[in-house]
Order: C-alpha cells, then sequence, then structure tokens
C-alpha cells in the first residue's frame, strides 16, 4: 500500500508519517509540556508604555485571554483526544484513558503516551499528519506567548557502533544542539541517514525494569 505523509505530502511505502515529521513531533510533544507548564506565568498581561511611568492606563484586560484560552480548553483538550482517538484505532476494545491530575499533570500525560506510540502512530495511525499539525499549531501559539526558549544540548542516547573485531560496543553517550548532525565525540561514528537514526533508536539498551 502506498501512502503519502499527511504533512507533507512526501511519497511512502506504508507510512502515514515521513521521518522528518516524525521527529519533529516527537521534538513537541517533548517540549509542550513544559510551555503549557510557562503560560501560567505569562497570565497577567505586560504593562508598557506610559503606564509604567505614571501615565494614564486606559482600558484593558485584567488578564490575558489567549493564555486563559490554551490553559483551560486548549491544549489540555487536544492532547487527550488525540490520545483518546489513538487508542481507540489501536485497541478497539480498550475503555477509554482515566483522567487524572492537575491541567499540567494531564498534559505531560497525553504528551507522554502519545510520543510512546509515536513509532505507531506514524505507520498505522491515518490522521497522524493531522495530529502533528494540529500540536504543530499549538506550539506556535504558545511560543507567540512565551517567547522562544534557548536552545539546550539533547540527549539523544548512546553510540551503538561496534568498534572492534570481537563486537564490542562503543556506548559513549550521544548528545547534540537543535539542528546538529548526529556524531560521537568518542569513536567519531555520524549517524547521517533515516535509516542510520532509525537503527540507532532500533539498537539503544532497553532499559531495566
Amino acid at each position: 500500500m502506498n501512502a503519502t505523509c499527511g504533512l507533507c505530502g512526501e511519497q511512502l511505502e506504508h507510512d502515514y508519517l515521513c521521518h522528518r515529521h516524525a521527529l519533529a513531533l516527537a521534538g513537541r510533544l517533548e517540549r509542550l509540556p513544559a510551555l503549557f507548564a510557562e503560560l501560567a506565568e505569562h497570565l497577567m498581561p505586560r504593562r508598557t508604555g506610559l503606564s509604567q511611568i505614571g501615565g494614564p492606563p486606559g482600558p484593558r484586560s485584567p488578564v490575558n485571554e489567549d493564555v486563559i484560552d490554551l490553559r483551560q480548553d486548549g491544549v489540555v483538550l487536544v492532547v487527550e483526544s488525540w490520545r483518546a482517538d489513538v487508542q481507540r484505532v489501536r485497541w478497539p476494545r480498550h475503555s477509554p484513558p482515566p483522567i487524572e491530575g492537575d491541567m499540567d499533570q494531564r498534559v505531560m500525560t497525553a504528551c507522554r503516551w502519545l510520543a510512546m506510540e509515536l513509532e505507531w502512530i506514524a505507520a498505522h495511525y491515518p490522521a497522524a499528519g493531522d495530529l502533528a499539525r494540529e500540536v504543530r499549531e499549538m506550539e506556535g501559539g504558545m511560543l507567540a506567548i512565551v517567547g522562544d526558549p534557548p536552545p539546550r544540548l539533547q540527549r539523544i542516547g548512546t553510540c551503538v557502533a561496534v568498534t572492534d573485531d570481537v563486537g564490542t560496543v562503543c556506548g559513549a553517550v550521544l548528545s547534540r544542539m537543535p539542528g546538529d548532525p548526529v556524531r560521537c565525540r568518542s569513536c567519531g561514528t555520524e549517524y547521517r541517514t533515516a535509516q542510520d537514526l532509525l537503527l540507532l533508536r532500533h539498537y539503544q539498551p532497553r532499559e531495566s525494569a
């Protein structure tokens, strides 16, 4: 079965989301809870202009209504509805996921659940493009309020390159700044292609229970 990426229209053999946009969605799901929590600090509009030096403040809203929309109805309901729909499609006999905790916790729970299911979503979920598009729009709406965060070093995993004839695996920690290539500082192995990155992810050591 041939398919196309739900965001860019790239021709794919089976998946509904290309590797590039699947990675982008993974990053947004990871960042979304922190952005959502930061919105609370922007609830009160900043005072600018004459009101700062004693001039007439003029009519103004006592709170930032955009923040209220995103905090109360926007982000929480969107990510939870996507989580519920993915579960409905993948496990139609399962009951809907429970809703627990405050809004920050609910956003974090839904985003983590979606991130854990991202491989299946990209390969089997017909609405994967709509999910990625809506998450991208939500992130843009929040960044318009809180501003772009400074770039931070990303931990990718551990290097899985074999370094000798007896099968010794490098195992060094891989990290990079956003947008930089993935290169092991210990053995020099570079992970350039989408296939390289998929193999890197596949062979990561499993966490012990």
